[in-house]
């Protein structure tokens, strides 16, 4: 319809289609509503079936629609049996409903499931909480107001993504989500039991964390404590270093456990530990293809590890160490001197020893730590060290390997790193002394056990 067709329709209209208010000739809009005549409805005819207005009501044929007048109701025609049937609200006093009341029709105008079942109380309010019965039409969806999001509960002992806390972790330790590198277990680990604490660190420029210790405590045959720990550095040019490392420390601490109750003597028990030490790590390099498994074409060796440990019981301090990790004792009183109770299995060490060079030169030398005791199958002659002190005061024992004593290589420099509470607080101290360690440049990995040693109480007449 054109335009001008528009305007000449509304003007020839004696009243307005929307208020019946009369009109005058030539007006485009209603003086009383507003009403836009141009945009009236064309005149229907009898032959014509208009569309079914929403609110039922239905246009006068061949005039336009009259709107009904307040408080009139409009007249509500007979549906056409193919449409589809509204129901009528319910009376309440609220216009909020919740699923169930309101009964529905498909597009087929078959009921909707549930369409038979009651229609529910009226609510005084809005309710978001309201359940809904087994007959009730259930939602496609929860109410987001109300129900948080479902996640997957992942099976029992899943390890998820530090990261994405979604992901899981392949065996390589990525995620397989977001892809980041999950750590490792060992780049960090501390234990801390009542009489000695341990803590080991990947360091800062190693990628994985080849040390490894074991602390634990028992009893000697006559009750008194036996308190034990074990300190293993794998050697970064070997194969498998990290579990060399494992193996080693797990294997000692086992010995001591089983030796140190029968009675046997803490320094015959610190040797026997390390021999069992060397049997498992020379284990290793009999399962070459496990060795090859990541990466077949790299020369393969025989993996090796360093070894340091030392028992405190029955009033002695004994030590035990092949290669070049270290005891130092601190005492607790620091007027007294520190001291180091290991001797390195190193070339500077056998420079120093053979007096070809002073201590300062020998570890200047960039050969200085090249060990010459080792555990792994392409050892030398292995000859265990151990050594037995009886302290006469009180002080701490600390056991580590060379990523800590490269930052505090002498007795009193180790000292001075030491914390005053170090044998109230042995676990502190350990922390402390990787931190220092860390702070220095954290070269390589670093490993701490903290001992504290008590004088035992003498009797009467006792020398």
């Amino acid at each position: 319809m054109s335009q001008m067709r528009q305007l000449t329709e509304g003007a020839e209209m004696s009243s307005c289609p929307s208020c019946e208010e009369p009109l005058e000739s030539g007006d485009l809009y209603c003086g009383a509503c507003g009403f836009d005549l141009s945009a009236a409805p064309e005149p229907v005819s009898a032959d014509d079936h208009p569309t079914i207005a929403i609110n039922g009501a239905a246009p006068q044929g061949g005039s336009a629609p009259q709107a009904p007048q307040a408080p009139q109701a409009p007249e509500v025609p007979q549906e056409p049996a193919a449409s589809v049937q509204w129901p009528e609200a319910p009376d309440a006093s609220t216009s909020t409903h919740h699923p169930g009341e309101l009964r529905g029709t498909d597009s087929s105008g078959g009921e909707l499931p549930g369409a038979g079942a009651p229609a529910a109380e009226p609510a005084a309010a809005v309710r978001f909480d309201h359940p809904q019965g087994a007959d009730e039409y259930a939602l496609q969806a929860p109410d987001p107001r109300t129900v948080a999001p479902a996640a997957a509960t992942p099976p029992a002992g899943t390890k998820l993504c530090v990261a994405c806390r979604t992901g899981t972790v392949d065996q390589d330790g990525y995620c397989e989500h977001c892809g980041h590198a999950q750590p490792r277990e060992r780049d960090h680990m501390e234990r801390e039991l009542d009489a000695v604490a341990a803590v080991s660190d990947r360091g800062l420029r190693h990628h994985r964390n080849e040390d490894a210790f074991a602390v634990s405590a028992t009893a000697l045959p006559d009750g008194s404590p036996a308190v034990v720990a074990i300190v293993c550095d794998g050697v970064s040019s070997a194969t498998r270093p990290d579990e060399a490392s494992a193996a080693a420390s797990q294997a000692a601490n086992e010995s001591l456990l089983a030796s140190l109750p029968r009675g046997t003597h803490p320094q015959q028990a610190m040797h026997d530990a390390i021999i069992a030490a060397s049997d498992a790590v020379n284990s290793l390099a009999q399962d070459p293809a496990h060795a090859r498994e990541h990466d077949p074409h790299r020369h393969q060796n025989a993996p090796a590890c360093t070894l340091v440990g030392s028992v405190i019981a029955g009033g002695l301090l004994v030590v035990g160490w092949v290669g070049d990790s270290r005891v130092y004792w601190v005492p607790e009183d620091r007027t007294a001197p520190a001291a180091r109770l290991t001797e390195d299995d190193s070339w500077a060490a056998q420079m120093v020893a053979a007096g070809l060079m002073n201590e300062e030169e020998a570890y200047a030398d960039e050969r200085a730590h090249a060990i010459t005791g080792w555990l792994g199958a392409d050892a030398y002659e292995l000859e265990p060290h151990t050594a037995s002190f009886k302290p006469d005061r009180a002080g701490v024992v600390v056991v580590c390997t060379d990523g800590l004593w490269n930052y505090a290589e002498g007795a009193a420099e180790m000292a001075a790193v030491v914390p005053a509470d170090a044998a109230e607080r042995p676990l502190h101290c350990a922390q402390v002394l990787v931190g220092h360690a860390l702070d220095g440049g954290g070269h390589d990995n670093v490993t701490v056990a903290v001992l504290p040693f008590s004088l035992t109480p003498q009797g009467a007449g006792s020398a």
